[in-house]
């Protein structure tokens, strides 16, 4: 558990924009805390790919106030799909994610379920990240001819397209992720706070 001082004084760094964005995340330099995240996906059972993620500025904010402030925990996590050709940034918002990124939200050219994927991760226990690696995210494809996938994100609400709630993250891959009907996409998401 962190101490409430800690607490305190990492609001204060990120409020004051005293922390350094990094390749791997956020550092906090007076106190020696790296925070970082990443996508894993596959196709068909295929092998592991890696991709490091982006924390908009509001997912930063928000987070803050949930962790170390007084804001109610979301109800859910829940990952996206997207087609679009922006790169993530970090004036992204759940308020413009959709149309930003392009948001996969047909269910004929998209992937068959109803809502976005809930990311069920495992709490962390003698290691320092959460992730849903045992539970990942897998998704059926339909398309008619192929579905091409530029990236993932992560939400804190479940609508296809909506525009309510927070955007944790996002990550445009280095290569489009291609598809054919009936293909399947694991999506897995981890965490980190290292010292």
């Amino acid at each position: 558990m962190i101490k409430s001082s800690v607490k305190s004084a990492l609001a204060k760094d990120l409020n004051a924009e005293v922390f350094d964005v990094t390749d791997a995340g956020l550092y906090f330099p007076r106190h020696g805390i790296e925070v970082s995240g990443e996508y894993f996906d596959r196709i068909n059972e295929g092998a592991w790919q890696c991709t490091k993620n982006l924390v908009p500025k509001a997912a930063k904010i928000d987070m803050i106030n949930t962790w170390l402030g007084s804001k109610a925990k979301p109800a859910g996590l829940y990952l996206a799909l997207f087609s679009g050709t922006a790169a993530p940034a970090d004036n992204w918002t759940s308020a413009n994610f959709a149309a930003a990124a392009n948001e996969i939200t047909s269910l004929t050219e998209g992937y068959t379920l109803p809502t976005r994927p809930q990311f069920t991760p495992t709490n962390a226990e003698d290691n320092t990240f959460i992730d849903n690696m045992q539970n990942t995210a897998r998704l059926t494809i339909a398309t008619a001819s192929q579905l091409t996938v530029t990236g993932v994100a992560l939400l804190t609400h479940s609508a296809r397209g909506g525009t309510t709630g927070v955007l944790i993250s996002a990550t445009k891959y280095a290569a489009a992720r291609v598809f054919q009907d009936g293909d399947t996409y694991d999506v897995g998401y981890r965490f980190a706070v290292t010292a």
